[in-house]
């Protein structure tokens, strides 16, 4: 490989690395709108309260400014609903059309509508780095189609998810769509750690790094699938502490967890199930895999951040769900998610190694 297609991976690398870093940055941040109430500070979107630059006190607001905006989040939400009917979800339609909570405007606060504009304006710049990282990605065309075209593909998805994003708004931060506008973070930090991966792959070959990669890729997989089964149950008990908020005007925080249903329960009790597949998964790396490896050190991180998550959910549970702890066991959940993908791409290549182990 000749000096101008290296340099041009390595370019690539450092800007793919820095989106990613970038989308999980923004996974905290959004943390943060959800865990201080601020997700409706700005009740338009793209635009707050009509303007790029949001107001700083109500006075700069027309008198019956909630009346306006509420009208044009019904329109919007009726166009949307329209198309859900038009696509055959008809019940999910009439849902939407019926939910009361919806029609809820809220009053302005100044600190919820920056926290909210910021939020905003980091989506903004990943979507600029997401673009810096497609154009990057053409100059690898002649070495590996494959990554300009998921790049592309990536900077579609970013694009349908501002328009989750505008939909979340209009909604009410209808608790569903929160859900889809989380998955869709996931899949965008996935697919920039594929594109990612596989450029370093164009440099480095393939090594040896553990025995039995087939096993453990299978121990990985059945550990992705109950993160994101937990990440699903995590949800339903972030919507029901939502209602709770509500019902007490985000006062009286000790008496939340009291007020939680069975998913809570389901949820706490599945993290142990959780530890014990990882537990399991690391045990099988120490016995098979060389120290001092990626593969190896990975495995070590992410052992380090599930304990952190656990950790987090045991303090929110027993210290009155401190609003700090929130957007970090939210973070903690989705770095889980992407170091587990990694380990799943080192484990494929693995697989892929024909290498005889000589007997001791």
């Amino acid at each position: 490989m000749n000096q101008k297609n290296l340099n041009q991976i390595i370019s690539f690398r450092r800007i793919s690395l820095i989106t990613v870093i970038a989308v999980y940055f923004l996974i905290l941040v959004g943390g943060i709108v959800r865990s201080t109430g601020a997700g409706m500070g700005c009740p338009d979107w793209p635009k707050c309260f009509g303007s790029w630059v949001p107001p700083t006190n109500v006075d700069q607001l027309p008198n019956n400014y909630q009346e306006i905006y509420l009208t044009k989040r019904v329109e919007k939400n009726e166009r949307f609903v329209t198309q859900l009917e038009s696509f055959g979800f008809s019940k999910k339609a009439d849902e939407i059309r019926n939910d009361k909570s919806i029609l809820i405007e809220e009053e302005f606060n100044p600190v919820k509508t920056w926290i909210e504009y910021v939020n905003r304006l980091i989506g903004a710049v990943i979507g600029i780095l997401v673009l810096i990282t497609v154009i990057r990605s053409l100059r690898l065309w002649t070495l590996d189609k494959v990554i300009p075209i998921l790049a592309i593909f990536n900077l579609i998805l970013v694009l349908f998810q501002a328009w989750i994003g505008s939909l979340v708004v209009s909604t009410n931060l209808l608790p569903w769509m929160i859900t889809v506008h989380m998955v869709l973070a996931l899949l965008i930090v996935c697919l920039l750690l594929y594109i990612h991966y596989r450029s370093y792959r164009l440099v480095y070959p393939i090594q040896f790094k553990t025995e039995e990669p087939k096993s453990l890729f299978r121990i990985m997989v059945l550990a992705c699938v109950l993160m994101l089964i937990q990440i699903v149950l995590g949800t339903q008990v972030r919507e029901e502490i939502d209602v709770i908020a509500f019902q007490f005007g985000n006062m009286l925080r000790g008496e939340w967890i009291s007020r939680l249903g069975l998913p809570f329960l389901i949820h706490r009790s599945y993290s142990l199930l959780l530890l014990a597949i990882h537990l399991l998964f690391i045990y099988k790396i120490y016995k098979y895999s060389l120290r001092k490896v990626s593969l190896f050190r990975w495995s070590q991180v992410l052992l380090i951040v599930i304990i952190l998550e656990i950790a987090s959910g045991v303090g929110m549970a027993y210290f009155a769900i401190p609003a700090f702890l929130q957007p970090f066991h939210l973070l903690l959940g989705s770095l889980i998610i992407g170091i587990q993908f990694i380990i799943l791409l080192l484990l494929n290549d693995q697989k892929k190694v024909k290498i005889e182990i000589p007997s001791s």
